[in-house]
């Protein structure tokens, strides 16, 4: 199943009123437009750059694609118990443009000036919504890179549109999860069932094999 990096969404509005995009400019939710960051959906003129210089238009996109890898993160939410052990995982719901529902990752690019720690703290609230409440240690550090390619077979990653390299890390959520924009629930499961293949069937792009690479991380796959 080919994979779908979040795109931002050029009717989502940030503190200050201005148009924000999620994992396109960097950051927007999987299927959203299918144009990842910092480009206006489909049917919707982009925000005027002068006032968000991070959004490209889709021509602009679709050359940056064709040139240069582009840069996201991704995240597995997790619960734990009071000793940190992962209790509960927490794996997206999401509808693609296209009308089919898939499983995936919170996840959105990261944009110009825009530290790795900022883009991933946005994407969660995006996602999550602001009472998700993520616990970001002061300096993020992924458990690992996942590079997906346009063409299959290259890694265990794929992406139709473009070459992305992802930032990805586990994230313990301590509050209350509201899915928003195009996700549309949020299942918890057990880290177990997480890494089911029939759960790895469902998701895009080979997240499947990203989940088990988050759980294997944090001693939670056995």
């Amino acid at each position: 199943m080919p994979v779908r990096t979040p795109d931002p969404d050029p009717n989502e509005r940030d503190d200050e009123g201005t148009p924000r995009d999620p994992l396109g400019g960097i950051g927007a939710s999987f299927g959203r437009t299918g144009h990842p960051v910092g480009d206006g959906s489909f049917g919707s003129p982009a925000p005027d750059s002068a006032s968000n210089p991070g959004w490209l238009t889709d021509i602009e996109l679709a050359e940056a694609r064709r040139r240069l890898p582009m840069l996201y993160v991704e995240a597995l939410p997790v619960r734990t118990d009071g000793v940190g052990l992962v209790t509960e995982v927490g794996i997206l719901l999401r509808a693609t443009p296209l009308g089919e529902i898939t499983r995936s990752l919170v996840s959105g690019r990261v944009r110009y000036g825009e530290t790795v720690r900022d883009a991933l703290f946005r994407h969660l609230e995006n996602d999550l919504g602001p009472m998700a409440f993520p616990l970001l240690p002061p300096q993020p550090v992924p458990f690992t890179v996942a590079e997906y390619f346009p063409i299959p077979g290259v890694s265990p990653f794929f992406d139709d549109r473009q070459h992305a390299v992802s930032l990805a890390f586990v994230v313990p959520v301590t509050g209350t999860c509201e899915p928003r924009q195009d996700a549309l629930e949020v299942t918890w499961m057990s880290p177990e069932e997480a890494a089911s293949d029939s759960l790895a069937a469902e998701m895009e792009g080979g997240r499947g094999t990203l989940v088990r690479l988050a759980l294997a991380s944090v001693g939670a796959l056995r």
